[in-house]
């Protein structure tokens, strides 16, 4: 166990799906997992392992922004065995060709803040997932005819509904990275996974639109976003 964490020794399973909110944990224990038993229940951060088509995967949710990523996953990574992680989140799309439900996978992930120079001494700002994970991922898309759309993202630490100048922000990030979506915990996965010699990767599902002024409701974040869910149960069978 862990101050974070109460999973007991083999509790956790070594590949490790990963939304931010515990209530969509326990939706996908519930409607996608055999056998499945909750193993983590500390700060009301659910995690439930149960078994897909026969494979062992564990379902820990991590909550909302980097520092709360960043111990969540260097605990599993760490102290409980767990090999890979693949976040499957929401996202916000900057640009109009993205749209309201789209499958995204990660390829590098943009920080304009501190993590890595935090927990690293590392003045890092920009980090790729596992390159192994996204190929099989991609490879899985393709033969499950799951739309899924390769970017790069802004890990920011400020939702940005809230920013006061969202225009000005968008300014500010570095062009050659060509970020076309925003999301919160992409980098502090990365990054730590890499510090580990882990894997990791982040699948999104677009649930609002700056550039076309569109949102979802807090219950289809919850529930509608099965072709990101099921294309990461259905690569986790490949690992």
């Amino acid at each position: 166990m862990t101050p974070h964490i109460n999973a007991k020794d083999g509790d956790i399973a070594k590949i490790v799906l990963a939304p931010g909110d515990p209530l969509r944990a326990k939706y996908i224990a519930e409607n996608f997992l055999e056998n499945y038993r909750e193993v983590n229940n500390v700060r009301n951060i659910l995690a439930y392992t149960g078994t897909y088509k026969g494979k062992e995967i564990t379902v820990f949710s991590t909550g909302m922004g980097m520092p709360s990523m960043g111990i969540y996953c260097y605990e599993l990574y760490k102290f409980y065995g767990v090999e890979k992680i693949i976040r499957i989140g929401s996202c916000g799309a900057y640009s109009p060709d993205l749209n309201i439900f789209d499958t995204l996978l990660v390829n590098q992930s943009y920080a304009e803040g501190n993590f890595a120079l935090a927990m690293n001494n590392d003045n890092c700002h920009i980090i790729g997932a596992s390159e192994n994970l996204n190929k099989i991922i991609n490879e899985t898309a393709k033969e499950k005819n799951i739309t899924c759309k390769n970017v790069n993202v802004l890990c920011g630490e400020c939702f940005d509904y809230y920013i006061t100048n969202l225009d000005v922000m968008l300014n500010r990030l570095p062009k050659e990275y060509n970020i076309t979506a925003a999301e919160m915990e992409s980098f502090a996965l990365f990054y730590t996974a890499k510090v580990l010699n882990k894997e990791a990767a982040c699948l999104l599902t677009v649930v609002d639109s700056h550039a076309k002024k569109q949102e979802i409701t807090s219950e289809e974040r919850e529930k509608s976003l099965n072709d990101m869910i099921n294309l990461s149960l259905e690569s986790c069978l490949k690992l």
